[in-house]
């Protein structure tokens, strides 16, 4: 093996490591900050610590640390899908990579058009975010989906985009929108303007938790119903929770990660969605047009 091949194996190995140690922190504060319970617990966040601030005291949850693990490790994970690209795919993770991107490019150009090609990285991006953290809870680790405010914080700025689209148009454009079909509809149109944000964040939100409660639940009743009917076998038979065994993993797979990965893609529609359908592609040429005339009649008066 020469060095060029042992420096290339090392960075992937590296990569690797950074990929994975984000989520291991994660996990031993997990440990280290949860208090011993019995029985169920269903409860939000865990607060690690809390910033003094001027006005109110920031706290620092599991959540928030949750989502800088997923941040980093899809950052590591992305280093190591393009480290060592070539023009022709030689490695199978290159051929991975493409895939993710054409896949991402089709998405986006067949529900948003070609105007909106530029945002695959960004509908990329949100999909794995949204995906990586709620399968948190295949760690036993807390979902930042599970946190009204990361994903509110995700619908936000997804409004701002909405918001950036609309008034690409002109002030005069997004205002009448309002009033459209009729004036009477302004208050409504107001109200579904900012329930856009809202909706979108309780969706994602409710759905994740509701699973994982869900689960929790489960898990909880099978074991009661396992000692109900299984308790009378002698010894340490008697203690073991049968009904656990397998059915909750069955769960599992649809709560912790089919569900997950679609609640991913909605809230990766519903950002196509509305972003593109904010943006007219026909006014908006309109209205460069009526800039242009009037810049080029400028140009002449004064020549």
């Amino acid at each position: 093996m020469d060095i060029k091949s042992r420096r290339f194996k090392a960075v992937d190995l590296l990569l690797l490591t950074l990929t994975v140690l984000p989520l291991l922190g994660a996990m031993v504060l997990k440990i280290l900050f949860t208090p011993v319970t019995e029985g169920i617990t269903i409860s939000g966040a865990l607060v690690y610590f809390t910033v003094p601030m001027p006005l109110q005291d920031l706290p620092i949850t599991e959540a928030q640390v949750n989502s800088v693990a997923v941040v980093l490790a899809i950052l590591f994970l992305c280093l190591f899908f393009t480290h060592g690209l070539s023009v022709r795919p030689g490695t199978k993770r290159q051929v991975i990579a493409e895939w993710i991107v054409e896949k991402c490019r089709g998405l986006v150009g067949d529900n948003m058009g070609d105007p909106f090609g530029g945002f695959a990285p960004f509908i990329a991006a949100i999909m794995g975010l949204s995906a990586l953290s709620s399968l948190l809870s295949l760690l036993g680790l807390f979902a930042p989906t599970s946190d009204l405010n990361i994903v509110a914080g995700w619908a936000v700025l997804v409004f701002i985009l909405i918001t950036y689209y609309k008034l690409k148009c002109g002030l005069g454009y997004y205002l009448k929108g309002f009033t459209e079909p009729i004036v009477v509809l302004l208050p409504l149109n107001i109200l579904g303007e900012v329930a856009t944000p809202i909706s979108m964040a309780f969706r994602h939100y409710g759905n994740v938790l509701s699973g994982s409660v869900i689960a929790v639940l489960i898990g909880t009743a099978l074991g009661g119903l396992s000692e109900l009917l299984l308790g009378w076998l002698p010894g340490i038979l008697g203690d073991i929770p049968f009904l656990r065994v397998g059915i909750p993993a069955v769960l599992s797979m649809y709560f912790d990660i089919f569900s997950s990965c679609l609640q991913a893609f909605i809230f990766a529609m519903l950002t196509m969605l509305n972003i593109s359908g904010a943006f007219s592609a026909e006014d908006y040429e309109k209205r460069m047009l009526k800039k242009l005339a009037k810049k080029n009649k400028k140009i002449k008066q004064e020549n």
